[in-house]
């Protein structure tokens, strides 16, 4: 219920009349907008003879604004002069204003630095999509999930008509370089065009970034909600730094995008010229201005670190009214899903383990026979337990990992360091089917890793990381004797994924691995636990798009763990079906096809492996 103005008796607050006439926009306005001659409906202040008065309006804009009995020859209606919202009689305004895309007209920068080819990149630039002449790059932003940093601009600007996800983003635009195999930027990767706004976002690649907007010297640090008067400025490709007036507040506005697009609604607000700093040739903005943002400004004009919005339109041809659209910066960010900041590696989304489709064919994790399977920890419901990059089976009885599934994306593997990152247990698993600290204490077992670490740091830096503390869960940890990966001839056990980058093409940089212990019923006992004295690995990759399986055994002699007298190591490249028969476990079909070793000899005629050259990847 809206409370009354106590200057106006009977009259509610205004900011109680704004929120219903938004909600009224949100709900009828696209209703209006069939009207082929109604190119918006807002909130703004009723206007005559061009100037602002003081009382809100429901405004709506037409292309074109005739008497009455003209109205059927433009295929258009009359509009209402008041409408009725939550039991208030609202006054509207109809104004005559056509609104454009800023993309289709570029014209030259003023600031030459804003079209050239830079490292790091800034906002306030050229940018583009390979197919598209030249937009802005509005600011910086990061996944919400997985902390990749990203360009944010126009779907115009990003995507466009001829576009699609995953295609090159150029930076500066094709229109000021054509060379974009030189300019890649990055990939465009996610858009949107609709009520939401004209959005998208693109991967920043083989570039450093810095967040501060070109000649504004601030970076956006929050989100803001434009209200009627608001000052803002925004430093666009084209007419560079610019300041405003918002004006018209929650409107819904009709733009032919052209091409597939065609015709759609976009949810903005609209900013006028600001009278105290107007600018030098009369402009707010031009086209390849697209993609800028608006930043709120202090009173002395300086501008503030909060972001107000998008720019993605202007007046139409031959508009005289100087005016600047602007998509609402929270609903972009919630429909892209970004945020200014990074998120802190505990709020990366964890997502769903080992996966399957992650090479050219599914390859899906072993399955547990019959023997074993009722053996296996459940979580809700499922064998399979999911962590970031990888998931595994763990055994009740052994209490450790039956099988581990880690994939690896080569290309995009990061650096990062272990250090200060606890061994745990699982919270989400019984403590008493999971083998802790009490194993390694004062003697030479090592906590190893089956998933090893550096294999798991890929994609985005927050996932990365959140990757890395998942490596150190005691249910990816078996115990191997100290020195394991880096003893045995040269430590092979532990280069085994290094080996398929190094020596076979593959396809996409992509791999994935299955590993774990092989139990035995006569594997020694100690400090209550059973230690596995053989390990083993899978590898799987594509190359030239044939998909391609390798198997490896590990042995190693754990009788004199107290003596520390120990014996080599031994790593055998072997078939799978052997893997098969030691674990109890079942590999997908697919894999059999792939094997890329053919032996007739029993394991133990066989010679170990003596170094990674020996290995056969085909």
């Amino acid at each position: 219920m809206a409370t009354e103005n106590p200057n106006r008796p009977g009259e509610p607050e205004q900011s109680d009349l704004i929120a219903s006439l938004r909600t009224f926009v949100r709900t009828r306005g696209a209703d209006f907008l069939r009207d082929p001659n109604v190119s918006s409906v807002g909130i703004g202040y009723k206007e005559k003879d061009g100037r602002q008065e003081g009382e809100i309006a429901l405004q709506f804009t037409v292309d074109t604004k005739v008497q009455p009995e003209a109205l059927e020859a433009l295929g258009t209606t009359m509009l209402p002069e008041s409408v009725v919202v939550d039991g208030v009689e609202v006054p509207t305004d109809v104004i005559e204003r056509s609104y454009a895309p800023q993309f289709r007209i570029v014209a030259e920068a003023r600031s030459p630095v804003r079209k050239n080819r830079l490292d790091p990149i800034v906002p306030g630039v050229s940018v583009g999509h390979v197919s598209v002449s030249a937009g802005t790059i509005g600011c910086i932003v990061f996944d919400r999930h997985d902390a990749t940093p990203y360009i944010l601009s126009n779907w115009h600007v990003l995507h466009g008509s001829d576009g699609d996800l995953g295609e090159d983003v150029v930076q500066p635009g094709p229109h000021d370089d054509n060379r974009t195999g030189h300019n890649r930027l990055g990939a465009l990767k996610r858009s949107h065009l609709g009520v939401a706004g004209d959005c998208a976002v693109a991967t920043i690649e083989d570039r450093r970034f810095s967040p501060q907007i070109t000649e504004l010297d601030v970076a956006p640090q929050e989100l803001g909600e434009p209200e009627l008067g608001d000052k803002v400025v925004k430093s666009g490709r084209t007419t560079a730094v610019t300041h405003g007036v918002v004006r018209r507040i929650d409107t819904l506005v009709k733009l032919d995008y052209g091409g597939s697009a065609g015709e759609q609604i976009i949810g903005c607000f609209e900013i006028g010229v600001d009278p105290e700093h107007p600018p030098q040739d009369g402009e707010v903005s031009r086209g390849g201005d697209s993609g800028a943002v608006w930043m709120f400004t202090a009173s002395d004009g300086r501008p503030g670190t909060v972001l107000a919005g998008l720019h993605f339109g202007g007046e139409g041809t031959g508009n005289p009214d100087e005016h600047a659209l602007a998509c609402l910066s929270s609903s972009v960010f919630e429909k892209l899903q970004i945020d200014l900041r990074p998120p802190a590696p505990e709020e990366a989304q964890v997502l769903a383990g080992y996966d399957p489709r992650f090479l050219s064919r599914r390859v899906d994790t072993p399955v547990l026979t019959p023997v074993i399977a009722g053996d296996a920890v459940r979580l809700d419901g499922s064998e399979v337990i999911p962590y970031t990059h990888f998931s595994l089976a763990l055994s009740t009885s052994r209490r450790f990992a039956r099988w581990v599934a880690w994939n690896i994306d080569g290309g995009s593997l990061k650096r990062l360091s272990r250090r200060g990152i606890p061994f745990v247990k699982d919270v989400r698993l019984p403590d008493g089917v999971q083998v802790g600290n009490e194993v390694y204490k004062a003697n030479r077992l090592d906590r190893g890793h089956i998933a090893r670490r550096a294999d798991l740091l890929w994609d985005g830096p927050a996932e990365a990381e959140k990757a890395n503390v998942d490596s150190f869960s005691y249910t990816n940890i078996v115990p191997q004797v100290e020195d394991f990966n880096q003893s045995a001839k040269g430590g092979l056990w532990g280069r085994l994924e290094d080996a398929v980058f190094a020596d076979v093409d593959v396809d996409d940089l992509r791999v994935s691995v299955f590993g774990g212990p092989v139990f035995q019923d006569d594997d020694r006992p100690y400090r209550g636990v059973r230690i596995p004295r053989e390990y083993w690995k899978v590898i799987v990759f594509a190359d030239q798009g044939e998909l391609r399986s390798t198997a490896f055994l590990l042995t190693q002699n754990l009788d004199q763990i107290e003596a520390l007298e120990l014996e080599e190591f031994h790593v055998f490249q072997v078939m799978l079906g052997e893997i098969e028969e030691r674990t109890h476990l079942r590999f997908p079909a697919v894999l059999r096809g792939a094997e890329t070793l053919v032996v007739s000899e029993a394991l133990g005629e066989r010679e170990a492996l003596g170094s990674l050259s020996e290995i056969q990847w085909s």
